[in-house]
Protein backbone atom coordinates (compact mmCIF):
# COMPACT_ATOMS: atom_id res chain seq x y z
CA UNK A 1 0.00 0.00 0.00
CA UNK A 2 1.40 3.49 -0.99
CA UNK A 3 1.23 6.65 0.52
CA UNK A 4 -0.31 9.62 -0.68
CA UNK A 5 2.12 12.16 -1.85
CA UNK A 6 1.60 15.65 -0.31
CA UNK A 7 -0.69 17.99 -2.37
CA UNK A 8 -0.74 21.24 -3.54
CA UNK A 9 -4.01 22.60 -3.46
CA UNK A 10 -5.97 24.64 -6.39
CA UNK A 11 -6.37 24.41 -10.41
CA UNK A 12 -3.29 25.40 -11.50
CA UNK A 13 -0.21 27.13 -9.51
CA UNK A 14 1.93 28.26 -12.43
CA UNK A 15 0.68 31.46 -10.99
CA UNK A 16 2.61 31.17 -7.75
CA UNK A 17 5.53 29.62 -9.46
CA UNK A 18 6.30 32.89 -11.05
CA UNK A 19 5.63 34.81 -8.14
CA UNK A 20 8.08 32.64 -6.46
CA UNK A 21 10.86 31.67 -8.40
CA UNK A 22 13.82 29.73 -7.43
CA UNK A 23 12.08 29.32 -3.94
CA UNK A 24 8.76 27.74 -5.46
CA UNK A 25 9.88 24.43 -4.77
CA UNK A 26 11.89 24.70 -1.77
CA UNK A 27 9.09 26.85 0.19
CA UNK A 28 6.65 23.73 -0.86
CA UNK A 29 8.89 21.35 0.45
CA UNK A 30 9.55 23.37 3.93
CA UNK A 31 5.92 23.87 4.62
CA UNK A 32 5.06 19.87 3.71
CA UNK A 33 8.28 18.75 5.73
CA UNK A 34 8.19 16.67 2.52
CA UNK A 35 10.96 16.65 -0.05
CA UNK A 36 8.39 15.63 -2.74
CA UNK A 37 4.39 16.67 -3.30
CA UNK A 38 2.55 17.24 -5.96
CA UNK A 39 1.04 20.21 -7.90
CA UNK A 40 -0.39 21.40 -11.08
CA UNK A 41 1.36 23.84 -13.55
CA UNK A 42 1.35 24.43 -17.07
CA UNK A 43 -2.28 23.04 -16.37
CA UNK A 44 -0.70 19.22 -15.86
CA UNK A 45 0.11 17.43 -13.35
CA UNK A 46 3.30 17.66 -11.73
CA UNK A 47 5.43 16.19 -9.09
CA UNK A 48 8.06 18.28 -7.65
CA UNK A 49 11.37 16.79 -6.16
CA UNK A 50 13.80 18.38 -4.22
CA UNK A 51 17.55 17.03 -1.82
CA UNK A 52 19.97 14.58 -2.22
CA UNK A 53 18.14 11.36 -2.22
CA UNK A 54 15.57 12.72 -4.43
CA UNK A 55 18.64 13.83 -6.51
CA UNK A 56 19.48 10.72 -6.96
CA UNK A 57 16.50 9.24 -8.00
CA UNK A 58 15.54 11.76 -10.50
CA UNK A 59 18.96 10.72 -12.29
CA UNK A 60 17.80 7.16 -12.58
CA UNK A 61 17.44 6.74 -16.53
CA UNK A 62 15.37 3.14 -15.53
CA UNK A 63 13.00 5.68 -13.90
CA UNK A 64 12.52 8.89 -15.53
CA UNK A 65 13.05 10.08 -19.14
CA UNK A 66 13.73 13.38 -21.00
CA UNK A 67 11.04 12.70 -24.14
CA UNK A 68 8.62 15.19 -23.75
CA UNK A 69 9.62 16.64 -20.58
CA UNK A 70 10.67 19.62 -21.19
CA UNK A 71 7.78 22.27 -21.73
CA UNK A 72 7.57 23.35 -25.39
CA UNK A 73 8.30 27.36 -25.00
CA UNK A 74 11.84 25.95 -23.32
CA UNK A 75 12.54 23.47 -26.46
CA UNK A 76 11.85 26.38 -28.39
CA UNK A 77 14.25 28.77 -27.29
CA UNK A 78 17.11 27.42 -24.62
CA UNK A 79 17.49 24.28 -25.76
CA UNK A 80 15.91 23.93 -29.25
CA UNK A 81 14.32 20.53 -30.93
CA UNK A 82 15.86 17.18 -30.82
CA UNK A 83 18.96 18.49 -28.33
CA UNK A 84 21.27 16.32 -25.96
CA UNK A 85 18.88 17.44 -23.26
CA UNK A 86 15.31 15.46 -24.30
CA UNK A 87 17.52 12.41 -25.05
CA UNK A 88 16.76 9.11 -23.64
CA UNK A 89 19.27 5.70 -23.63
CA UNK A 90 21.27 4.45 -26.10
CA UNK A 91 20.45 7.93 -28.49
CA UNK A 92 21.40 10.30 -25.35
CA UNK A 93 24.31 8.31 -25.06
CA UNK A 94 25.92 8.74 -28.25
CA UNK A 95 25.29 12.09 -28.34
CA UNK A 96 26.81 12.42 -25.15
CA UNK A 97 30.27 11.63 -26.27
CA UNK A 98 30.19 13.88 -28.90
CA UNK A 99 29.55 16.66 -26.71
CA UNK A 100 32.43 14.90 -24.60
CA UNK A 101 34.71 14.69 -27.30
CA UNK A 102 34.84 18.78 -27.19
CA UNK A 103 36.39 18.23 -23.28
CA UNK A 104 39.75 17.38 -23.72
CA UNK A 105 42.53 19.15 -21.57
CA UNK A 106 43.87 20.58 -24.36
CA UNK A 107 41.15 21.74 -25.73
CA UNK A 108 39.99 23.33 -22.79
CA UNK A 109 42.61 25.38 -22.36
CA UNK A 110 42.74 26.69 -25.67
CA UNK A 111 39.38 27.94 -24.92
CA UNK A 112 40.75 29.39 -21.52
CA UNK A 113 43.68 30.82 -23.84
CA UNK A 114 40.98 32.69 -26.05
CA UNK A 115 38.56 33.66 -23.44
CA UNK A 116 42.07 35.17 -21.30
CA UNK A 117 43.29 36.93 -24.56
CA UNK A 118 39.14 38.65 -25.02
CA UNK A 119 39.63 40.05 -21.14
CA UNK A 120 42.87 42.10 -22.38
CA UNK A 121 41.60 43.19 -25.46
CA UNK A 122 38.39 44.26 -23.60
CA UNK A 123 40.25 45.96 -20.69
CA UNK A 124 42.50 47.89 -23.27
CA UNK A 125 39.07 49.43 -24.74
CA UNK A 126 37.26 49.80 -21.13
CA UNK A 127 39.95 52.51 -20.00
CA UNK A 128 39.15 55.14 -22.53
CA UNK A 129 35.66 54.83 -20.93
CA UNK A 130 33.89 56.51 -18.05
CA UNK A 131 32.48 52.84 -16.98
CA UNK A 132 30.99 49.94 -18.21
CA UNK A 133 28.00 47.58 -18.14
CA UNK A 134 29.78 44.13 -17.24
CA UNK A 135 27.20 41.90 -18.00
CA UNK A 136 26.82 43.25 -21.37
CA UNK A 137 30.26 43.42 -21.97
CA UNK A 138 31.30 40.12 -20.55
CA UNK A 139 29.01 39.01 -23.07
CA UNK A 140 30.65 40.16 -25.73
CA UNK A 141 33.88 38.62 -24.25
CA UNK A 142 32.20 35.03 -24.03
CA UNK A 143 30.47 35.58 -27.89
CA UNK A 144 33.79 35.58 -29.25
CA UNK A 145 35.30 33.35 -27.09
CA UNK A 146 32.76 30.61 -28.15
CA UNK A 147 32.63 31.31 -31.62
CA UNK A 148 36.12 31.15 -31.93
CA UNK A 149 36.56 27.89 -29.96
CA UNK A 150 33.57 26.21 -31.64
CA UNK A 151 34.96 27.35 -35.02
CA UNK A 152 31.95 29.69 -36.20
CA UNK A 153 32.84 32.46 -38.48
CA UNK A 154 31.21 35.42 -37.90
CA UNK A 155 31.56 38.66 -39.12
CA UNK A 156 32.25 41.48 -36.29
CA UNK A 157 29.82 43.25 -36.76
CA UNK A 158 27.44 40.82 -36.64
CA UNK A 159 28.94 39.67 -33.13
CA UNK A 160 26.93 42.20 -31.09
CA UNK A 161 23.59 40.76 -32.63
CA UNK A 162 24.47 37.27 -31.82
CA UNK A 163 25.61 37.90 -28.64
CA UNK A 164 22.17 39.63 -27.95
CA UNK A 165 20.43 36.60 -29.57
CA UNK A 166 22.15 34.13 -27.67
CA UNK A 167 21.52 36.28 -24.62
CA UNK A 168 17.81 35.68 -25.36
CA UNK A 169 18.21 32.17 -25.37
CA UNK A 170 18.36 31.74 -21.99
CA UNK A 171 16.54 34.64 -20.67
CA UNK A 172 13.11 34.37 -22.60
CA UNK A 173 12.25 30.55 -21.33
CA UNK A 174 10.33 31.88 -18.10
CA UNK A 175 9.58 35.06 -19.92
CA UNK A 176 6.51 36.12 -21.04
CA UNK A 177 4.68 38.10 -23.81
CA UNK A 178 7.26 40.18 -26.12
CA UNK A 179 10.58 39.28 -24.04
CA UNK A 180 9.78 35.53 -24.52
CA UNK A 181 9.42 35.96 -28.11
CA UNK A 182 12.49 37.64 -28.78
CA UNK A 183 13.83 34.61 -27.46
CA UNK A 184 11.53 32.27 -29.95
CA UNK A 185 13.08 34.86 -32.91
CA UNK A 186 16.73 34.37 -31.92
CA UNK A 187 16.65 30.65 -32.23
CA UNK A 188 15.23 31.30 -35.35
CA UNK A 189 17.87 34.03 -36.59
CA UNK A 190 20.82 31.87 -34.77
CA UNK A 191 19.67 28.30 -35.90
CA UNK A 192 19.51 29.69 -39.63
CA UNK A 193 23.20 31.02 -38.84
CA UNK A 194 24.61 27.69 -38.13
CA UNK A 195 22.53 25.80 -40.68
CA UNK A 196 24.79 27.83 -43.42
CA UNK A 197 27.70 27.29 -41.78
CA UNK A 198 27.30 23.86 -41.59
CA UNK A 199 26.11 23.45 -45.40
CA UNK A 200 29.23 25.55 -45.87
CA UNK A 201 31.26 22.95 -44.25
CA UNK A 202 29.79 19.61 -45.87
CA UNK A 203 30.34 21.71 -49.26
CA UNK A 204 33.44 22.91 -48.85
CA UNK A 205 33.63 26.13 -49.20
CA UNK A 206 35.11 26.62 -45.01
CA UNK A 207 37.15 24.25 -43.48
CA UNK A 208 37.09 24.81 -39.63
CA UNK A 209 39.73 23.05 -37.50
CA UNK A 210 39.19 19.12 -36.73
CA UNK A 211 39.07 20.82 -32.58
CA UNK A 212 36.07 22.39 -33.10
CA UNK A 213 32.70 21.71 -32.40
CA UNK A 214 31.09 23.07 -35.90
CA UNK A 215 33.62 20.48 -37.26
CA UNK A 216 33.08 17.33 -35.01
CA UNK A 217 29.70 17.98 -34.92
CA UNK A 218 28.92 18.67 -38.96
CA UNK A 219 30.55 14.98 -39.76
CA UNK A 220 29.55 13.55 -36.33
CA UNK A 221 26.62 10.47 -37.98
CA UNK A 222 23.77 9.21 -35.90
CA UNK A 223 23.23 5.32 -34.65
CA UNK A 224 22.09 4.18 -38.23
CA UNK A 225 25.25 5.56 -39.36
CA UNK A 226 24.28 8.76 -41.24
CA UNK A 227 25.10 12.11 -40.79
CA UNK A 228 23.09 14.54 -38.51
CA UNK A 229 20.85 16.48 -40.29
CA UNK A 230 21.72 19.87 -40.53
CA UNK A 231 19.13 21.33 -38.28
CA UNK A 232 20.06 18.86 -34.89
CA UNK A 233 23.86 19.76 -35.62
CA UNK A 234 22.80 23.59 -35.83
CA UNK A 235 20.68 23.13 -32.40
CA UNK A 236 23.96 21.14 -30.88
CA UNK A 237 26.44 23.59 -31.99
CA UNK A 238 24.51 25.97 -30.66
CA UNK A 239 23.86 23.74 -26.91
CA UNK A 240 27.81 24.91 -27.20
CA UNK A 241 27.54 28.83 -27.69
CA UNK A 242 24.83 29.67 -25.80
CA UNK A 243 26.29 27.99 -22.50
CA UNK A 244 29.61 30.02 -22.55
CA UNK A 245 27.81 33.05 -23.21
CA UNK A 246 25.42 32.40 -19.84
CA UNK A 247 28.80 32.47 -17.81
CA UNK A 248 28.54 35.86 -18.13
CA UNK A 249 25.47 35.69 -14.80
CA UNK A 250 28.19 33.76 -13.26
CA UNK A 251 30.88 36.43 -13.69
CA UNK A 252 28.44 38.69 -12.33
CA UNK A 253 27.75 36.94 -9.44
CA UNK A 254 31.71 36.55 -8.62
CA UNK A 255 32.46 40.39 -9.07
CA UNK A 256 29.28 40.92 -6.68
CA UNK A 257 30.69 38.38 -4.23
CA UNK A 258 33.91 39.84 -4.61
CA UNK A 259 32.09 43.36 -2.99
CA UNK A 260 30.11 42.12 -0.80
CA UNK A 261 32.86 39.91 1.04
CA UNK A 262 35.85 41.75 0.94
CA UNK A 263 37.89 39.79 3.11
CA UNK A 264 37.46 36.92 0.06
CA UNK A 265 39.93 39.43 -2.02
CA UNK A 266 42.89 38.55 0.53
CA UNK A 267 42.43 35.29 0.70
CA UNK A 268 42.19 34.82 -3.21
CA UNK A 269 45.42 37.51 -3.24
CA UNK A 270 47.26 34.73 -1.55
CA UNK A 271 46.11 31.30 -3.42
CA UNK A 272 48.20 29.24 -4.98
CA UNK A 273 44.64 28.21 -7.13
CA UNK A 274 42.47 25.65 -4.31
CA UNK A 275 41.09 28.55 -2.80
CA UNK A 276 39.94 30.07 -6.28
CA UNK A 277 38.52 26.85 -7.21
CA UNK A 278 36.41 26.78 -3.74
CA UNK A 279 35.04 30.60 -4.32
CA UNK A 280 34.31 29.58 -7.69
CA UNK A 281 32.24 26.53 -6.48
CA UNK A 282 30.28 28.86 -3.72
CA UNK A 283 29.40 31.04 -6.28
CA UNK A 284 28.14 28.47 -8.56
CA UNK A 285 25.98 27.01 -5.58
CA UNK A 286 24.58 30.14 -3.59
CA UNK A 287 24.02 32.21 -6.30
CA UNK A 288 20.69 31.29 -8.17
CA UNK A 289 21.15 30.22 -11.98
CA UNK A 290 18.36 27.43 -12.88
CA UNK A 291 15.99 26.64 -10.80
CA UNK A 292 14.92 23.24 -12.03
CA UNK A 293 14.94 20.70 -15.05
CA UNK A 294 12.30 18.68 -16.10
CA UNK A 295 11.70 14.93 -17.21
CA UNK A 296 8.70 12.48 -17.08
CA UNK A 297 8.41 9.09 -15.05
CA UNK A 298 9.34 6.04 -17.59
CA UNK A 299 7.10 3.27 -15.87
CA UNK A 300 5.13 3.52 -12.35
CA UNK A 301 7.38 2.84 -9.50
CA UNK A 302 7.29 3.12 -5.56
CA UNK A 303 9.68 5.63 -3.57
CA UNK A 304 9.38 6.03 -0.12
CA UNK A 305 6.38 4.37 -0.07
CA UNK A 306 4.87 7.30 -2.87
CA UNK A 307 3.30 6.02 -6.03
CA UNK A 308 5.15 7.42 -9.19
CA UNK A 309 3.01 7.02 -12.41
CA UNK A 310 3.82 6.82 -15.52
CA UNK A 311 4.47 9.84 -17.84
CA UNK A 312 3.95 12.43 -14.87
CA UNK A 313 5.77 15.57 -15.28
CA UNK A 314 8.79 15.48 -12.77
CA UNK A 315 11.08 18.73 -11.61
CA UNK A 316 14.05 18.19 -9.46
CA UNK A 317 14.87 21.81 -7.27
CA UNK A 318 18.62 22.71 -8.60
CA UNK A 319 18.84 25.69 -6.20
CA UNK A 320 17.14 24.31 -2.92
CA UNK A 321 19.20 21.42 -3.21
CA UNK A 322 22.63 23.56 -3.48
CA UNK A 323 20.73 25.35 -0.57
CA UNK A 324 19.56 22.30 1.87
CA UNK A 325 20.37 21.94 5.32
CA UNK A 326 20.40 18.32 4.66
CA UNK A 327 23.27 18.63 2.91
CA UNK A 328 25.17 21.95 3.65
CA UNK A 329 25.63 23.68 6.62
CA UNK A 330 24.64 27.45 7.53
CA UNK A 331 23.53 26.97 3.46
CA UNK A 332 22.13 30.67 2.99
CA UNK A 333 25.86 32.36 4.37
CA UNK A 334 28.38 32.44 1.89
CA UNK A 335 31.92 30.71 2.43
CA UNK A 336 34.11 28.97 -0.02
CA UNK A 337 36.00 27.35 3.03
CA UNK A 338 33.14 24.77 2.66
CA UNK A 339 34.92 22.84 -0.49
CA UNK A 340 37.99 22.73 1.15
CA UNK A 341 37.65 18.84 1.99
CA UNK A 342 34.50 18.52 -0.16
CA UNK A 343 34.18 15.11 -1.83
CA UNK A 344 30.43 15.32 -1.82
CA UNK A 345 27.64 13.23 -4.25
CA UNK A 346 27.53 14.15 -7.47
CA UNK A 347 23.61 14.79 -6.22
CA UNK A 348 24.06 17.06 -3.57
CA UNK A 349 25.88 19.81 -5.53
CA UNK A 350 24.07 20.10 -8.44
CA UNK A 351 24.28 23.86 -10.08
CA UNK A 352 23.95 22.72 -13.59
CA UNK A 353 22.40 19.03 -13.24
CA UNK A 354 23.65 15.64 -11.13
CA UNK A 355 24.78 12.99 -11.74
CA UNK A 356 27.94 11.45 -13.46
CA UNK A 357 29.27 13.14 -16.94
CA UNK A 358 29.36 10.16 -19.12
CA UNK A 359 26.26 8.02 -18.91
CA UNK A 360 23.87 10.58 -16.86
CA UNK A 361 22.50 13.88 -17.83
CA UNK A 362 24.72 16.52 -16.00
CA UNK A 363 25.98 19.09 -17.80
CA UNK A 364 28.96 18.29 -20.25
CA UNK A 365 29.94 21.42 -20.15
CA UNK A 366 30.51 22.21 -16.63
CA UNK A 367 34.18 21.48 -16.64
CA UNK A 368 33.94 24.74 -19.21
CA UNK A 369 31.83 26.64 -16.75
CA UNK A 370 34.18 26.37 -13.99
CA UNK A 371 37.69 27.19 -16.30
CA UNK A 372 36.39 30.19 -17.63
CA UNK A 373 34.80 31.23 -14.47
CA UNK A 374 38.36 30.39 -13.04
CA UNK A 375 39.99 32.60 -15.94
CA UNK A 376 37.59 35.65 -15.68
CA UNK A 377 38.25 35.85 -11.99
CA UNK A 378 42.07 35.70 -12.10
CA UNK A 379 41.86 38.44 -14.76
CA UNK A 380 39.62 40.48 -12.66
CA UNK A 381 42.02 40.19 -9.69
CA UNK A 382 44.58 40.39 -11.15
CA UNK A 383 44.56 42.30 -14.51
CA UNK A 384 42.63 44.97 -14.13
CA UNK A 385 41.79 47.67 -11.13
CA UNK A 386 38.30 49.41 -11.06
CA UNK A 387 35.65 50.95 -8.66
CA UNK A 388 32.45 50.65 -8.17
CA UNK A 389 29.71 53.32 -8.05
CA UNK A 390 27.08 53.05 -5.75
CA UNK A 391 23.96 51.50 -7.82
CA UNK A 392 21.04 48.80 -7.73
CA UNK A 393 22.86 45.40 -6.83
CA UNK A 394 19.94 43.44 -5.89
CA UNK A 395 18.88 40.59 -7.59
CA UNK A 396 15.47 39.14 -7.76
CA UNK A 397 14.50 35.24 -7.22
CA UNK A 398 11.92 35.39 -9.35
CA UNK A 399 13.64 36.65 -12.61
CA UNK A 400 15.17 33.92 -14.31
CA UNK A 401 17.80 33.60 -14.92
CA UNK A 402 18.35 36.23 -11.89
CA UNK A 403 21.47 38.62 -12.70
CA UNK A 404 22.27 41.97 -10.46
CA UNK A 405 19.42 45.03 -11.23
CA UNK A 406 22.50 46.98 -12.34
CA UNK A 407 24.04 44.15 -14.37
CA UNK A 408 27.01 45.23 -12.65
CA UNK A 409 28.67 49.11 -13.86
CA UNK A 410 32.25 49.23 -12.92
CA UNK A 411 34.26 52.00 -13.74
CA UNK A 412 37.84 53.65 -13.59
CA UNK A 413 39.31 50.74 -14.85
CA UNK A 414 42.84 50.23 -15.45
CA UNK A 415 45.31 47.73 -16.57
CA UNK A 416 47.93 46.11 -14.29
Amino acid sequence: MSNTIPREEGMDNTLSLLREGYKYILNRRRSFDSNVFETRLLGKKAICLGGKEAAELFYDSEKFKRESAAPNRVVQTLMGKKAIQTLDGEMHKYRKEMFMSLMSSDNVERLKKIVKEQWVASAERWEQKNQIILYEEVQQILCIAACRWAGVQVQEDELKVLANDLEALYESPAALGPDHWRGRNARNRVEKLVQELVGMVRDGEIQPSEHTALYKFTWQRNLDGELLDTETVAVEVINILRPIVAISVYINFTVLALHHYPEERKKLAADDGKYAHMFIQEVRRYYPFFPFVAARVKQDFIWKDYKFEENTLTFLDLYGTNHDPEVWENPDLFNPQRFEDWEGSPFGFIPQGGGEYGMGHRCAGEWVTIEVMKESLDYLMNGIDYDMPNQDLMYSMTSIPSIPHSKVIIQNIKRL
